[in-house]
């Protein structure tokens, strides 16, 4: 009865929601790293940066989620940007691993007011199984249900476009994942086809006399397969040094957007850089019946801010410099 179960709790879990072709959005972002929510942030702030994040979620939970994914993006000449983004994605006997290839062109508005306009455009491959190898059989079960016997594996490819708005130290970035339908010929015909994800990312750096700054900012997630969407509440401090090295320490809070007052997950972060060298860390609770059988989220960010050179343009500054007003 267990394994079956199992098997079933695979296979919807694979029909409803297996495909959406999404690099996982946790609070990744977070980690100084927009580039995670919009192809558009590619080329913004230092030459190349690079974040290699590891997640485990719903520690001790057997074949809980696990996540490893690298984010690199570098600018090119003075007005674009170009990105890549991997992942290998596991949920249990469930296996996703993606790949993304971004571009970004970066636009001045108006040089008194200080906005500009990015654009950005993604192609994405993605790869989806159910590991059936990982099947185990008992007295009971002898035998694996033959509707999951098959490999279960296909290949998709897709599209985003996204559009970012910035004036001052304000920021507002709405995106269209996924714009293609998918296949579903190949599974069950119940499956929808739909994976448009719209994302919309806004915040906004409050610097302070000191060398310090505040920096809240909203993530909100709609999927239109099924209308399920959440919002990312966030907020974060940053002490900066006078060579430009900071640390930073933060929360976020996400919900349910028809119930605001019931948080799905909520936890602390913090993260520190040095020269060129970048950690950070998160911590979330998972706040609904798992709470009890885990000790929640964990999420590690590594990265490196390579070739920090100024661009020409500054519709390229970034916001993590307290003394530049093109490399912010």
């Amino acid at each position: 009865m267990k394994n079956t179960l199992k098997y079933l709790l695979i296979i919807i879990a694979f029909q409803s929601y297996g495909q959406e072709l999404n690099l996982p959005v946790f609070t990744q972002y977070l980690a100084d790293n927009d580039f995670v929510v919009s192809p558009t942030f590619a080329g913004i702030g230092n030459n190349f940066r690079t974040r290699i994040n590891g997640l485990t979620q719903w520690v001790g939970i057997k074949d809980a989620p696990q996540n490893q994914a690298l984010y690199s993006d570098i600018r090119i000449a003075s007005r674009s940007g170009a990105g890549v983004s991997a992942y290998n994605d596991r949920n249990g006997n469930t296996e996703q691993k993606g790949l993304k290839f971004s571009f970004a062109h970066h636009l001045i508005l108006d040089y008194t007011s200080e906005q500009y306009l990015s654009l950005g455009i993604s192609y994405n491959v993605n790869s989806f199984r159910i590991a059936i190898e990982n099947f185990e059989t008992t007295y009971e079960n002898p035998s694996i249900d033959p509707i999951v016997t098959d490999d279960r594996s296909i290949i998709n490819h897709n599209f985003d476009i996204g559009a970012l708005y910035r004036i001052k130290d304000f920021w507002l970035s709405v995106n269209a994942n996924n714009l293609l339908s998918k296949d579903t010929n190949d599974f069950a015909i119940q499956e929808p086809n739909s994976l448009l994800n719209l994302q919309f990312y806004s915040g906004y750096t409050i610097n302070r006399s000191g060398n310090s700054a505040f920096e809240p900012s909203v993530f909100v997630q709609l999927f239109t397969s099924d209308g399920r969407s959440s919002t990312d509440l966030n907020f974060k401090y940053k002490r900066y040094n006078r060579k430009n090295d900071f640390f930073w320490i933060g929360a976020s809070y996400r919900f349910l957007n028809d119930q605001i007052m019931q948080p799905l997950n909520i936890g602390p972060m913090a993260g520190i850089k040095k020269s060129f060298f970048y950690v950070a860390y998160a911590y979330q609770v998972t706040l609904n019946d798992l709470t009890t059988y885990n000790s929640g989220t964990h999420a590690i960010t590594i990265g490196f801010d390579l070739l920090q050179s100024l661009s020409d343009c500054p519709c390229t500054k970034g916001k993590n410099n307290m003394n530049s007003k093109l490399y912010r």
